[in-house]
């Protein structure tokens, strides 16, 4: 008999397929918002007028514009985006760019609502073994415009990196997942290809990882199912044809199933705890660390997990098939890396790789038990 609990998260609207700029204005008449911040992509605000767009669409309605934040959301930069905010007198913030300014603004929301200005008060309202402090909850809200594809805009959870100790830490608050997010294909034509494809990847790691959990449900399934099978369609599509919005439309809400599980409670496993680490300490970007970790995770489960691999293997077309066999060539299909040696991780870290991914929230939920480093680094080994 199923057992479980499903927690249904704070995010009140998904708009898709409409411009970003109408939309964004849409949310502000919703919210009866007034002073818009926009965290946005330093390439989009000086490359193209995307951003220029929804300036001029917002009109006096738009209190400023932080356009320097480096991937990974360094502390640093969290609070450099906070004092701008708060200096702004924002009353809403507008993400639009990838999942580092998305997991900015969730942590900019929780450094306005707890007065926190330096660096060391991230320390405060950061999760510890597990479990986010009492804090007091965000007001100033965030609407996100996504332009790649991992997911973190429907998710609660931010990813913020402590560089003197190269680690990536987490801060989770249930009103920090954005209230809407707008997908709109158009504006993630300028994302470089390889962006777009790897950050799909990790949305595919999350189906993936969802679906071979032993914590999963069929509510869980039938998002991250659905969603594994949309985006094994449309990546491929988006590759042939940059052009093509339908493909992107589809990769998008392929994107927004493939958080439905982990917003249900299912946890992710080794290739999401691996990958932490991997970004943290050696900056390899989120996707990349999917495309390599994901085949080598699932052929180390395999022996555990080799029913549910099955339904990955059959969601992505191929019934019958080992799944880390065929994750592996629709990765190599995407031109994406596929070993740690091609995102110049060697074997001499792997010892420090693993004692800090032991460490992680989700290598003690891998559905293969991992009791001990030496275990990770056999992971490892099959991804050099």
């Amino acid at each position: 008999m199923h057992q479980g609990r499903v927690v249904y998260g704070a995010i009140e609207e998904v708009v898709f397929g409409h411009p970003a700029a109408e939309a964004v204005v849409a949310q502000m008449d919703r919210l009866g918002t007034r002073r818009a911040f926009l965290m946005v992509s330093g390439t989009l605000n000086r490359q193209t007028d995307e951003i220029a767009k929804i300036k001029q669409a917002l009109g006096t309605n738009c209190a400023g514009v932080f356009d320097a934040m480096p991937a990974h959301t360094p502390r640093e930069a969290v609070i450099a985006a906070t004092n701008a905010a708060r200096e702004a007198g924002a009353d809403l913030i507008v993400t639009v760019g990838g999942g580092s300014i998305t997991d900015g603004a969730k942590a900019v929301q929780l450094c306005l609502a707890n007065g926190i200005d330096d660096v060391d008060g991230i320390e405060r309202i950061r999760v510890h073994k597990g479990v986010a402090p009492e804090m007091t909850a965000p007001t100033v809200r965030q609407i996100s415009v996504p332009t790649t594809i991992a997911g973190g805009e429907f998710s609660s959870i931010a990813g913020v990196t402590d560089r003197t100790a190269h680690v990536k830490q987490m801060l989770r608050h249930p009103l920090s997942v954005p209230r809407a997010t707008i997908l709109d294909p158009a504006i993630t034509v300028h994302t470089p290809e390889w962006l777009f494809l790897s950050t799909g990847i990790r949305a595919i790691d999350h189906c993936v990882e969802a679906i071979c959990s032993r914590e999963t449900h069929p509510y869980a399934d039938a998002q991250s199912v659905k969603g594994l099978a949309m985006l094994a369609d449309a990546l491929p599509r988006v590759k042939a044809d940059p052009a093509d919005l339908d493909a992107r439309m589809d990769a998008q809400i392929g994107t927004w199933l493939s958080m439905g599980a982990l917003a249900a409670g299912v946890p992710m496993g080794a290739s999401h705890g691996i990958g932490y680490v991997l970004g943290a300490a050696f900056d390899v970007p989120h996707g990349y660390t999917s495309c390599v970790m994901l085949p080598a995770v699932m052929r180390w489960n395999a022996r555990d997990n080799a029913e549910r691999q099955m339904i990955v293997a059959a969601a992505m077309g191929f019934p019958g098939r080992a799944a880390a066999d065929v994750l592996d060539a629709f990765i190599r299909s995407l031109g994406m890396p596929r070993s740690l040696a091609d995102v110049r991780v060697s074997p001499e870290h792997f010892d420090a790789i693993a004692d800090a991914a032991m460490r992680t929230n989700w290598i003690p939920r891998n559905p293969r038990k991992i009791d001990s480093p030496a275990q990770v680094r056999e992971i490892l080994l099959l991804a050099a």
